[in-house]
Protein backbone atom coordinates (compact mmCIF):
# COMPACT_ATOMS: atom_id res chain seq x y z
CA UNK A 1 0.00 0.00 0.00
CA UNK A 2 1.14 3.25 -0.77
CA UNK A 3 2.79 5.48 1.84
CA UNK A 4 1.19 9.05 3.07
CA UNK A 5 4.52 10.72 0.96
CA UNK A 6 3.81 9.00 -1.90
CA UNK A 7 0.51 9.35 -1.78
CA UNK A 8 0.79 13.11 -1.84
CA UNK A 9 2.46 13.33 -5.41
CA UNK A 10 -0.78 11.87 -6.73
CA UNK A 11 -3.11 13.58 -5.03
CA UNK A 12 -6.36 12.92 -6.58
CA UNK A 13 -6.71 9.44 -7.47
CA UNK A 14 -9.84 7.31 -8.29
CA UNK A 15 -10.90 4.11 -7.84
CA UNK A 16 -10.92 1.15 -7.82
CA UNK A 17 -14.09 0.98 -7.41
CA UNK A 18 -16.62 -2.63 -8.03
CA UNK A 19 -19.93 -1.38 -9.54
CA UNK A 20 -18.80 1.97 -9.60
CA UNK A 21 -17.35 4.31 -12.63
CA UNK A 22 -13.76 5.46 -11.50
CA UNK A 23 -13.39 8.86 -11.31
CA UNK A 24 -17.48 9.06 -10.93
CA UNK A 25 -19.07 11.66 -8.43
CA UNK A 26 -19.42 11.17 -5.16
CA UNK A 27 -21.87 11.17 -2.76
CA UNK A 28 -20.20 11.84 0.68
CA UNK A 29 -16.47 13.03 1.26
CA UNK A 30 -15.08 12.48 4.33
CA UNK A 31 -12.89 15.50 6.01
CA UNK A 32 -10.43 13.54 7.93
CA UNK A 33 -7.89 15.00 9.69
CA UNK A 34 -4.59 13.62 11.40
CA UNK A 35 -6.62 9.74 10.81
CA UNK A 36 -8.00 7.97 8.61
CA UNK A 37 -6.29 5.88 6.29
CA UNK A 38 -2.96 6.87 8.00
CA UNK A 39 -3.28 6.38 11.56
CA UNK A 40 -4.32 3.84 13.56
CA UNK A 41 -6.83 4.17 16.61
CA UNK A 42 -10.62 4.34 17.35
CA UNK A 43 -11.49 7.30 14.78
CA UNK A 44 -10.45 5.19 11.95
CA UNK A 45 -11.58 2.31 12.85
CA UNK A 46 -14.83 4.06 12.90
CA UNK A 47 -14.20 5.99 9.72
CA UNK A 48 -13.58 2.42 7.70
CA UNK A 49 -17.01 0.80 9.62
CA UNK A 50 -19.19 3.32 7.81
CA UNK A 51 -17.53 3.21 4.31
CA UNK A 52 -17.55 -1.00 4.64
CA UNK A 53 -21.40 -1.30 5.83
CA UNK A 54 -22.84 1.67 3.32
CA UNK A 55 -21.71 0.01 0.27
CA UNK A 56 -24.40 2.08 -1.70
CA UNK A 57 -22.30 4.84 -0.74
CA UNK A 58 -19.93 6.15 -3.06
CA UNK A 59 -17.43 7.89 -0.67
CA UNK A 60 -14.23 10.29 -1.40
CA UNK A 61 -11.31 10.54 1.35
CA UNK A 62 -9.68 13.80 1.85
CA UNK A 63 -6.92 13.11 4.35
CA UNK A 64 -4.95 16.76 5.83
CA UNK A 65 -2.24 15.82 8.09
CA UNK A 66 0.83 18.04 9.07
CA UNK A 67 3.87 16.72 7.37
CA UNK A 68 4.43 13.52 5.20
CA UNK A 69 7.43 12.49 7.89
CA UNK A 70 4.73 11.87 10.59
CA UNK A 71 2.83 9.56 8.31
CA UNK A 72 3.71 5.82 7.26
CA UNK A 73 2.06 3.46 4.93
CA UNK A 74 -1.72 3.44 4.56
CA UNK A 75 -3.01 1.15 7.59
CA UNK A 76 -6.52 0.39 6.30
CA UNK A 77 -7.24 -1.19 2.46
CA UNK A 78 -9.85 0.87 1.22
CA UNK A 79 -13.53 -0.68 0.27
CA UNK A 80 -14.81 -0.61 -3.05
CA UNK A 81 -17.33 1.89 -2.84
CA UNK A 82 -14.18 4.41 -1.88
CA UNK A 83 -14.07 6.26 -5.38
CA UNK A 84 -11.73 9.17 -4.87
CA UNK A 85 -8.61 9.82 -2.56
CA UNK A 86 -6.77 12.90 -1.46
CA UNK A 87 -3.65 13.42 0.63
CA UNK A 88 -2.74 17.01 1.58
CA UNK A 89 -0.20 18.41 4.30
CA UNK A 90 -0.96 21.42 6.12
CA UNK A 91 3.08 21.99 6.93
CA UNK A 92 4.56 21.78 4.08
CA UNK A 93 7.73 23.28 3.28
CA UNK A 94 8.70 22.22 0.14
CA UNK A 95 5.62 23.51 -1.59
CA UNK A 96 6.37 27.24 -1.85
CA UNK A 97 8.56 29.19 -4.37
CA UNK A 98 11.56 30.80 -3.76
CA UNK A 99 10.69 33.62 -1.58
CA UNK A 100 11.23 37.37 -3.47
CA UNK A 101 10.01 40.92 -2.04
CA UNK A 102 6.35 41.62 -2.89
CA UNK A 103 4.40 44.75 -2.29
CA UNK A 104 1.39 42.73 -1.42
CA UNK A 105 -2.55 44.11 -1.33
CA UNK A 106 -3.03 46.18 1.93
CA UNK A 107 -6.83 46.48 0.63
CA UNK A 108 -7.00 42.85 1.20
CA UNK A 109 -5.15 42.66 4.26
CA UNK A 110 -7.66 45.79 5.83
CA UNK A 111 -10.49 43.85 4.68
CA UNK A 112 -9.02 40.85 6.40
CA UNK A 113 -9.01 42.85 9.69
CA UNK A 114 -12.93 42.33 9.84
CA UNK A 115 -12.54 38.93 10.24
CA UNK A 116 -10.12 39.19 12.84
CA UNK A 117 -12.74 41.35 14.90
CA UNK A 118 -15.25 39.04 14.50
CA UNK A 119 -13.14 36.27 16.04
CA UNK A 120 -11.72 38.04 18.86
CA UNK A 121 -14.72 39.20 19.94
CA UNK A 122 -16.51 35.37 19.56
CA UNK A 123 -19.32 36.73 17.82
CA UNK A 124 -21.33 35.35 14.93
CA UNK A 125 -19.86 35.91 11.24
CA UNK A 126 -22.28 36.40 8.63
CA UNK A 127 -22.13 34.27 5.81
CA UNK A 128 -21.01 36.83 3.07
CA UNK A 129 -18.38 38.44 5.11
CA UNK A 130 -16.28 34.82 5.91
CA UNK A 131 -16.86 33.37 2.24
CA UNK A 132 -15.34 36.63 1.15
CA UNK A 133 -12.93 36.11 3.47
CA UNK A 134 -11.88 32.43 2.14
CA UNK A 135 -12.72 32.96 -1.26
CA UNK A 136 -9.90 35.60 -1.20
CA UNK A 137 -7.30 33.34 0.16
CA UNK A 138 -4.92 32.43 -2.34
CA UNK A 139 -6.72 34.26 -5.13
CA UNK A 140 -5.18 36.74 -7.64
CA UNK A 141 -7.28 39.53 -5.87
CA UNK A 142 -6.82 38.42 -2.65
CA UNK A 143 -3.84 37.04 -0.05
CA UNK A 144 -2.06 34.80 -1.74
CA UNK A 145 0.01 32.57 0.25
CA UNK A 146 3.08 34.38 -0.89
CA UNK A 147 2.25 37.72 -0.46
CA UNK A 148 0.96 36.19 3.23
CA UNK A 149 4.66 34.92 3.90
CA UNK A 150 6.72 37.78 1.80
CA UNK A 151 4.95 40.73 1.22
CA UNK A 152 5.88 44.02 2.76
CA UNK A 153 1.91 44.56 3.40
CA UNK A 154 1.60 41.74 5.49
CA UNK A 155 4.60 42.75 7.25
CA UNK A 156 3.08 46.00 8.30
CA UNK A 157 -0.34 43.99 9.04
CA UNK A 158 1.53 41.60 11.59
CA UNK A 159 3.70 44.24 13.06
CA UNK A 160 0.66 46.75 13.17
CA UNK A 161 -1.45 43.78 15.27
CA UNK A 162 1.20 43.59 17.08
CA UNK A 163 2.03 47.00 18.81
CA UNK A 164 -1.94 46.75 19.32
CA UNK A 165 -3.04 43.15 20.65
CA UNK A 166 -0.06 41.92 22.12
CA UNK A 167 1.18 42.17 25.58
CA UNK A 168 4.23 39.83 25.59
CA UNK A 169 7.48 41.67 24.71
CA UNK A 170 8.36 38.66 22.20
CA UNK A 171 7.76 40.13 18.90
CA UNK A 172 9.93 36.98 17.33
CA UNK A 173 7.05 34.62 19.16
CA UNK A 174 4.08 36.61 17.85
CA UNK A 175 5.45 36.91 14.73
CA UNK A 176 5.78 32.74 14.16
CA UNK A 177 2.80 31.97 15.72
CA UNK A 178 0.78 34.35 13.51
CA UNK A 179 2.82 32.37 10.50
CA UNK A 180 2.36 29.07 11.86
CA UNK A 181 -1.71 30.13 12.50
CA UNK A 182 -2.63 30.99 9.38
CA UNK A 183 -0.36 29.51 7.15
CA UNK A 184 -2.69 26.02 6.90
CA UNK A 185 -5.74 28.13 5.74
CA UNK A 186 -4.25 28.80 2.59
CA UNK A 187 -3.68 25.22 1.65
CA UNK A 188 -7.38 24.45 2.67
CA UNK A 189 -8.67 26.61 0.61
CA UNK A 190 -6.73 25.22 -2.51
CA UNK A 191 -8.44 22.38 -1.81
CA UNK A 192 -11.90 23.57 -1.19
CA UNK A 193 -11.76 25.07 -4.25
CA UNK A 194 -10.11 21.84 -6.17
CA UNK A 195 -11.82 19.39 -4.82
CA UNK A 196 -14.02 17.78 -7.18
CA UNK A 197 -17.71 17.59 -7.22
CA UNK A 198 -19.43 15.82 -4.64
CA UNK A 199 -22.99 15.69 -3.18
CA UNK A 200 -22.04 16.58 0.76
CA UNK A 201 -18.63 16.87 2.93
CA UNK A 202 -18.84 14.89 6.68
CA UNK A 203 -16.02 16.21 8.51
CA UNK A 204 -15.46 14.05 11.51
CA UNK A 205 -13.87 16.62 13.89
CA UNK A 206 -14.37 20.59 13.97
CA UNK A 207 -10.46 21.19 14.01
CA UNK A 208 -8.68 21.92 10.58
CA UNK A 209 -11.31 19.77 8.96
CA UNK A 210 -14.13 21.55 10.35
CA UNK A 211 -12.92 24.37 8.54
CA UNK A 212 -12.61 22.83 5.20
CA UNK A 213 -16.07 21.77 5.29
CA UNK A 214 -17.62 25.22 6.17
CA UNK A 215 -15.38 26.61 3.37
CA UNK A 216 -16.50 23.70 0.81
CA UNK A 217 -20.26 24.49 2.36
CA UNK A 218 -19.64 28.39 1.78
CA UNK A 219 -17.91 28.14 -1.91
CA UNK A 220 -20.45 25.23 -3.39
CA UNK A 221 -23.62 25.56 -0.92
CA UNK A 222 -23.36 21.80 -0.58
CA UNK A 223 -24.84 20.08 2.83
CA UNK A 224 -22.38 19.69 5.40
CA UNK A 225 -22.51 17.06 8.05
CA UNK A 226 -19.90 17.19 11.02
CA UNK A 227 -18.91 14.75 13.86
CA UNK A 228 -17.40 15.19 17.06
CA UNK A 229 -16.16 11.76 18.38
CA UNK A 230 -14.16 14.07 21.09
CA UNK A 231 -14.76 17.27 21.36
CA UNK A 232 -11.64 19.10 19.27
CA UNK A 233 -11.60 22.22 21.30
CA UNK A 234 -11.58 20.97 24.73
CA UNK A 235 -8.33 18.32 23.45
CA UNK A 236 -6.38 21.14 21.76
CA UNK A 237 -6.87 22.98 25.26
CA UNK A 238 -5.57 20.09 26.85
CA UNK A 239 -2.28 20.27 24.11
CA UNK A 240 -1.81 23.42 24.56
CA UNK A 241 -1.90 24.07 28.23
CA UNK A 242 1.02 21.18 28.41
CA UNK A 243 2.69 22.48 25.51
CA UNK A 244 6.41 23.05 26.34
CA UNK A 245 6.97 24.92 23.43
CA UNK A 246 4.94 28.19 24.32
CA UNK A 247 6.75 30.40 26.89
CA UNK A 248 4.30 32.56 29.23
CA UNK A 249 6.35 35.83 29.76
CA UNK A 250 5.54 36.69 33.17
CA UNK A 251 5.38 40.80 33.19
CA UNK A 252 3.67 42.55 35.63
CA UNK A 253 2.23 44.90 32.48
CA UNK A 254 0.53 41.50 31.07
CA UNK A 255 -2.87 41.85 30.41
CA UNK A 256 -3.79 38.26 29.46
CA UNK A 257 -6.62 35.91 28.87
CA UNK A 258 -5.94 34.08 32.14
CA UNK A 259 -3.58 35.46 34.66
CA UNK A 260 -1.62 32.30 34.81
CA UNK A 261 -1.65 31.98 30.64
CA UNK A 262 0.73 34.24 28.32
CA UNK A 263 -0.91 36.14 25.43
CA UNK A 264 0.37 33.57 22.60
CA UNK A 265 -1.06 30.78 24.75
CA UNK A 266 -4.28 32.21 24.45
CA UNK A 267 -4.03 33.09 21.14
CA UNK A 268 -3.72 29.62 20.27
CA UNK A 269 -6.63 28.74 22.30
CA UNK A 270 -8.61 31.62 20.76
CA UNK A 271 -8.13 30.14 17.78
CA UNK A 272 -9.26 26.85 17.81
CA UNK A 273 -12.20 28.11 19.35
CA UNK A 274 -13.18 30.23 16.79
CA UNK A 275 -12.31 28.12 13.97
CA UNK A 276 -14.56 25.25 15.95
CA UNK A 277 -17.55 28.04 15.90
CA UNK A 278 -16.91 28.48 12.13
CA UNK A 279 -17.63 24.65 11.32
CA UNK A 280 -20.63 24.43 13.96
CA UNK A 281 -21.98 27.84 11.89
CA UNK A 282 -22.15 25.92 8.87
CA UNK A 283 -22.88 22.31 10.10
CA UNK A 284 -26.05 20.86 9.72
CA UNK A 285 -26.47 17.74 11.48
CA UNK A 286 -24.07 18.19 14.42
CA UNK A 287 -23.52 14.83 15.19
CA UNK A 288 -21.94 13.98 18.95
CA UNK A 289 -21.42 10.61 20.59
CA UNK A 290 -23.31 10.64 23.86
CA UNK A 291 -25.45 13.64 26.07
CA UNK A 292 -22.71 15.30 27.41
CA UNK A 293 -20.86 16.08 24.57
CA UNK A 294 -24.21 17.34 22.61
CA UNK A 295 -24.12 19.64 25.65
CA UNK A 296 -20.87 21.13 25.33
CA UNK A 297 -20.70 21.38 21.58
CA UNK A 298 -23.77 23.95 22.84
CA UNK A 299 -21.78 25.46 25.25
CA UNK A 300 -19.41 26.04 22.71
CA UNK A 301 -21.37 27.26 20.04
CA UNK A 302 -23.24 25.24 18.41
CA UNK A 303 -27.37 25.59 17.66
CA UNK A 304 -29.16 23.20 20.09
CA UNK A 305 -31.34 22.21 17.26
CA UNK A 306 -29.06 21.29 14.95
CA UNK A 307 -27.49 18.73 17.27
CA UNK A 308 -28.22 15.05 17.67
CA UNK A 309 -26.76 12.16 19.43
CA UNK A 310 -25.91 8.83 17.89
CA UNK A 311 -23.51 6.39 19.80
CA UNK A 312 -20.74 3.80 18.23
CA UNK A 313 -21.75 0.49 18.15
CA UNK A 314 -19.56 -2.92 17.25
CA UNK A 315 -20.40 -5.98 15.58
CA UNK A 316 -21.00 -8.30 18.32
CA UNK A 317 -20.57 -11.35 16.15
CA UNK A 318 -17.03 -10.65 15.61
CA UNK A 319 -16.68 -11.25 19.49
CA UNK A 320 -18.16 -14.64 19.73
CA UNK A 321 -14.97 -15.99 19.37
CA UNK A 322 -12.71 -14.11 21.71
CA UNK A 323 -15.86 -14.27 24.48
CA UNK A 324 -15.51 -18.39 23.79
CA UNK A 325 -12.21 -18.36 24.30
CA UNK A 326 -12.12 -16.83 28.02
CA UNK A 327 -11.01 -19.34 30.05
CA UNK A 328 -12.69 -20.17 33.85
CA UNK A 329 -10.08 -18.36 36.08
CA UNK A 330 -9.66 -14.40 35.46
CA UNK A 331 -6.22 -14.08 34.49
CA UNK A 332 -4.86 -11.53 36.76
CA UNK A 333 -3.55 -9.24 33.41
CA UNK A 334 -4.77 -6.05 33.31
CA UNK A 335 -4.70 -4.54 29.62
CA UNK A 336 -4.44 -0.79 28.23
CA UNK A 337 -5.23 -0.69 24.95
CA UNK A 338 -4.76 2.48 23.04
CA UNK A 339 -2.42 4.66 21.06
CA UNK A 340 1.02 5.44 23.62
CA UNK A 341 0.04 9.06 23.78
CA UNK A 342 0.19 11.21 26.78
CA UNK A 343 -3.66 11.98 26.52
CA UNK A 344 -3.92 8.40 26.99
CA UNK A 345 -1.97 9.25 30.58
CA UNK A 346 -0.11 5.63 30.32
CA UNK A 347 2.37 6.99 32.58
CA UNK A 348 -0.48 6.80 35.54
CA UNK A 349 -1.17 3.15 34.33
CA UNK A 350 2.26 2.36 34.96
CA UNK A 351 2.43 3.48 38.76
CA UNK A 352 -1.02 1.74 39.20
CA UNK A 353 1.04 -1.26 38.25
CA UNK A 354 3.65 -0.47 40.84
CA UNK A 355 1.07 -0.28 43.62
CA UNK A 356 -0.39 -4.02 42.48
CA UNK A 357 2.48 -5.12 41.83
CA UNK A 358 3.55 -4.84 45.86
CA UNK A 359 0.01 -6.51 46.76
CA UNK A 360 0.18 -8.66 44.43
CA UNK A 361 3.30 -9.93 42.45
CA UNK A 362 1.56 -12.24 39.83
CA UNK A 363 -0.31 -9.34 38.32
CA UNK A 364 0.75 -7.84 34.66
CA UNK A 365 0.38 -4.79 32.75
CA UNK A 366 -0.05 -4.73 29.27
CA UNK A 367 0.27 -1.69 27.14
CA UNK A 368 -1.52 -2.56 23.85
CA UNK A 369 -1.47 -0.09 21.17
CA UNK A 370 0.53 1.98 18.07
CA UNK A 371 4.16 3.49 19.66
CA UNK A 372 4.73 5.57 16.31
CA UNK A 373 2.48 8.82 17.35
CA UNK A 374 4.96 10.56 20.14
CA UNK A 375 8.58 8.21 20.49
CA UNK A 376 9.60 10.39 23.08
CA UNK A 377 6.29 9.60 25.22
CA UNK A 378 7.16 6.01 24.39
CA UNK A 379 10.70 6.60 26.17
CA UNK A 380 9.42 8.24 29.00
CA UNK A 381 6.73 5.49 29.92
CA UNK A 382 9.55 2.85 29.24
CA UNK A 383 11.95 4.44 31.28
CA UNK A 384 9.53 4.84 33.99
CA UNK A 385 8.37 1.47 33.98
CA UNK A 386 12.37 0.97 34.51
CA UNK A 387 12.93 3.21 37.12
CA UNK A 388 9.92 1.66 39.12
CA UNK A 389 11.10 -2.28 38.72
CA UNK A 390 8.53 -3.45 36.80
CA UNK A 391 10.06 -4.73 33.61
CA UNK A 392 9.19 -8.03 34.33
CA UNK A 393 5.56 -6.95 35.20
CA UNK A 394 5.03 -4.49 32.29
CA UNK A 395 4.75 -4.99 28.74
CA UNK A 396 4.74 -2.56 25.70
CA UNK A 397 3.00 -5.01 22.87
CA UNK A 398 2.37 -2.58 20.18
CA UNK A 399 -0.01 -2.82 17.99
CA UNK A 400 -2.16 -6.47 18.28
CA UNK A 401 -5.27 -7.71 17.05
CA UNK A 402 -7.45 -7.32 19.56
CA UNK A 403 -9.54 -10.25 19.44
CA UNK A 404 -5.92 -12.09 20.05
CA UNK A 405 -5.71 -10.29 23.04
CA UNK A 406 -8.84 -9.76 24.84
CA UNK A 407 -9.35 -13.06 25.75
CA UNK A 408 -5.74 -12.88 28.18
CA UNK A 409 -6.74 -10.12 30.02
CA UNK A 410 -8.36 -9.93 33.21
CA UNK A 411 -9.61 -6.24 32.81
CA UNK A 412 -9.62 -3.62 30.71
CA UNK A 413 -8.18 -0.29 32.04
CA UNK A 414 -8.64 3.15 30.98
CA UNK A 415 -6.02 6.14 32.75
CA UNK A 416 -7.39 9.06 30.05
CA UNK A 417 -7.50 12.55 30.91
CA UNK A 418 -10.13 12.68 27.77
CA UNK A 419 -12.35 10.60 26.38
CA UNK A 420 -15.84 10.43 23.68
CA UNK A 421 -16.83 7.07 23.38
CA UNK A 422 -13.91 5.00 23.48
CA UNK A 423 -15.05 1.56 21.21
CA UNK A 424 -12.60 -0.16 23.20
CA UNK A 425 -14.62 -0.40 26.27
CA UNK A 426 -17.62 -2.03 24.13
CA UNK A 427 -15.12 -4.46 22.49
CA UNK A 428 -14.07 -5.43 26.19
CA UNK A 429 -17.62 -5.92 26.98
CA UNK A 430 -18.61 -7.84 23.93
CA UNK A 431 -15.57 -10.23 25.12
CA UNK A 432 -16.96 -10.69 28.33
CA UNK A 433 -14.10 -8.58 29.83
CA UNK A 434 -15.05 -5.29 32.62
CA UNK A 435 -13.68 -2.25 32.46
CA UNK A 436 -12.10 -0.06 34.96
CA UNK A 437 -11.80 3.47 33.22
CA UNK A 438 -11.26 7.22 34.77
CA UNK A 439 -14.51 9.69 34.79
CA UNK A 440 -14.28 10.90 31.16
CA UNK A 441 -16.12 11.27 28.28
CA UNK A 442 -19.11 8.61 28.41
CA UNK A 443 -17.16 5.98 30.30
CA UNK A 444 -19.19 6.50 33.30
CA UNK A 445 -22.59 5.50 31.51
CA UNK A 446 -21.11 3.33 29.39
CA UNK A 447 -19.84 0.95 32.78
CA UNK A 448 -22.68 2.41 35.16
CA UNK A 449 -25.52 2.70 32.14
CA UNK A 450 -27.70 5.75 31.86
CA UNK A 451 -30.59 5.49 34.02
CA UNK A 452 -33.70 3.58 34.10
CA UNK A 453 -33.13 0.19 32.49
CA UNK A 454 -30.36 0.66 31.36
CA UNK A 455 -28.02 1.45 34.92
CA UNK A 456 -30.67 -1.83 36.26
CA UNK A 457 -27.98 -4.07 34.21
CA UNK A 458 -25.89 -3.26 36.78
CA UNK A 459 -22.33 -1.68 36.89
CA UNK A 460 -19.35 -3.52 34.18
CA UNK A 461 -16.68 -2.64 35.96
CA UNK A 462 -15.68 0.85 37.80
CA UNK A 463 -15.14 4.53 37.60
CA UNK A 464 -12.33 6.33 39.35
CA UNK A 465 -10.77 9.63 39.31
CA UNK A 466 -8.24 11.21 36.90
CA UNK A 467 -4.60 10.90 37.43
CA UNK A 468 -4.92 8.71 40.48
CA UNK A 469 -2.92 5.58 40.84
CA UNK A 470 -3.74 4.48 44.27
CA UNK A 471 -7.86 4.95 44.00
CA UNK A 472 -7.15 3.16 40.62
CA UNK A 473 -5.27 -0.10 42.23
CA UNK A 474 -7.75 -0.12 44.81
CA UNK A 475 -10.26 -0.72 42.54
CA UNK A 476 -8.51 -2.99 40.17
CA UNK A 477 -7.86 -5.18 43.22
CA UNK A 478 -11.72 -5.29 44.15
CA UNK A 479 -12.59 -6.61 40.77
CA UNK A 480 -9.63 -9.20 39.86
CA UNK A 481 -9.67 -10.47 44.06
CA UNK A 482 -13.81 -10.49 44.09
CA UNK A 483 -14.32 -13.46 41.26
CA UNK A 484 -18.11 -13.19 42.42
CA UNK A 485 -18.54 -9.45 41.43
CA UNK A 486 -15.89 -10.06 38.63
CA UNK A 487 -18.54 -12.12 37.27
CA UNK A 488 -21.70 -9.84 37.68
CA UNK A 489 -19.40 -6.90 36.00
CA UNK A 490 -19.03 -9.42 33.25
CA UNK A 491 -22.61 -9.94 32.78
CA UNK A 492 -23.80 -6.12 32.45
CA UNK A 493 -21.32 -5.31 30.27
CA UNK A 494 -22.25 -7.98 27.90
CA UNK A 495 -25.94 -7.37 28.32
CA UNK A 496 -25.30 -3.25 27.87
CA UNK A 497 -23.75 -3.59 24.61
CA UNK A 498 -25.73 -5.94 23.32
CA UNK A 499 -29.00 -3.96 23.86
CA UNK A 500 -27.58 -0.77 23.08
CA UNK A 501 -24.75 -0.87 21.34
CA UNK A 502 -24.92 -3.09 18.54
CA UNK A 503 -23.08 -1.56 15.28
CA UNK A 504 -26.38 -2.02 12.67
CA UNK A 505 -27.76 0.83 14.82
CA UNK A 506 -25.58 3.09 14.15
CA UNK A 507 -25.59 2.23 10.60
CA UNK A 508 -28.78 2.36 10.18
CA UNK A 509 -28.62 6.02 11.59
CA UNK A 510 -26.04 7.23 9.45
CA UNK A 511 -27.67 5.53 6.36
CA UNK A 512 -30.68 7.38 7.69
CA UNK A 513 -28.36 10.99 8.22
CA UNK A 514 -26.96 10.61 4.77
CA UNK A 515 -29.87 10.06 2.98
CA UNK A 516 -31.48 13.41 4.79
CA UNK A 517 -28.30 15.14 3.71
CA UNK A 518 -28.62 14.46 -0.05
CA UNK A 519 -31.90 14.86 -0.10
CA UNK A 520 -31.94 17.89 1.19
CA UNK A 521 -29.73 20.03 -1.65
CA UNK A 522 -28.41 23.08 -0.17
CA UNK A 523 -29.82 22.91 2.99
CA UNK A 524 -26.80 23.33 4.95
CA UNK A 525 -26.62 25.34 8.19
CA UNK A 526 -30.49 25.82 7.89
CA UNK A 527 -31.79 22.95 8.41
CA UNK A 528 -32.78 21.22 11.57
CA UNK A 529 -32.09 17.97 13.16
CA UNK A 530 -33.94 18.36 16.27
CA UNK A 531 -31.73 17.92 19.63
CA UNK A 532 -32.96 14.16 21.07
CA UNK A 533 -30.89 11.43 21.09
CA UNK A 534 -31.20 8.72 18.64
CA UNK A 535 -31.35 5.30 20.35
CA UNK A 536 -28.10 3.09 18.94
CA UNK A 537 -27.78 6.62 17.05
CA UNK A 538 -2.53 17.20 16.62
CA UNK A 539 1.50 16.58 19.16
CA UNK A 540 3.91 19.14 18.70
CA UNK A 541 5.99 20.57 16.32
CA UNK A 542 9.05 23.09 15.72
CA UNK A 543 7.77 25.69 13.35
CA UNK A 544 10.55 27.55 10.76
CA UNK A 545 12.87 29.80 12.70
CA UNK A 546 12.43 27.33 15.96
CA UNK A 547 10.66 30.36 18.05
CA UNK A 548 7.25 29.05 17.98
CA UNK A 549 5.53 25.74 16.67
CA UNK A 550 2.14 24.53 15.58
CA UNK A 551 -0.09 21.91 17.23
CA UNK A 552 0.24 18.72 15.06
CA UNK A 553 -3.11 17.17 13.38
CA UNK A 554 -3.58 13.68 16.49
CA UNK A 555 -7.10 13.09 16.12
CA UNK A 556 -6.38 9.04 16.38
CA UNK A 557 -8.72 8.32 19.55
Amino acid sequence: MSSAKEMETRTRIAGPAAGFEAGSVADIALLLEGTYPYVRGGVSSWVHQIISALPEIRFAVVFIGSEPSMYGPAQYQFPANVTHVETHYLLRQDSHAKPRARTGNRSAFAQMDGLHTHLRQGGEIPDDEMMDAFTRLGSANGISQEDFLHSKASWEYITQQYRERCTEPSFVDYFWAIRAMHAPLFVLANIAAGLPPVRAVHAISTGYAGLLGAMIRLRRGIPFVLTEHGIYTKERKIDLAQATWLHDHNDDVCNTLHDEMGYIRGLWIRFYEQIGRMAYGQASPIVSLYEGNRQRQIADGAAAERTRVITNGISLERYHTALARRPDTVPPILGLVGRVVPIKDIKTFIRTLRILVNRRPDIQGWIVGPEDEDPLYVIECKELATSLGLNDNVKFLGFQDVLDILPQLGLMVLTSISEALPLVVLEAFASGLPCLATDVGSCRELIEGRGGEDSALGAAGSVVSIADPEVTAEAALALLDDTARWHEAQRAGLARVARYYNDKLMFSSYRSLYMEALGSGSSGSSGSSGSSEIPGSAGFSASAGGAAAHPVLRMGA
